[in-house]
């Protein structure tokens, strides 16, 4: 059975995110697990590279399981310039 799986960096302020643009940030991903996960987020890399999402020490990679505590998981915002 697939799972979710949440990907961040571990320091989005190091390398390889130090440019900040053209980079993704985080990902969902519903896989049968971490590698199936980690390779479909390098997939989708921007300029941090596909590296930055298989390396576990650049990315984390959780799975989201369904009995925790309530949160909300994943939000995006755009600030106006």
């Amino acid at each position: 059975m697939k799972k979710l799986w949440i990907l961040q960096p571990v320091d989005d302020g190091a390398d390889p995110w130090l440019s900040f643009h053209n980079c993704m940030f985080e990902f969902v991903v519903r896989a049968m697990n971490e590698e199936e996960a980690r390779t479909q987020a390098a997939k989708q890399a921007g300029d941090e590279g596909p590296d930055a999402w298989f390396s576990s020490r650049l990315s984390s990679c959780v799975e989201l399981k369904s009995d925790g505590r309530s949160e909300v998981v994943l939000a995006a915002y755009n600030r106006a310039q």
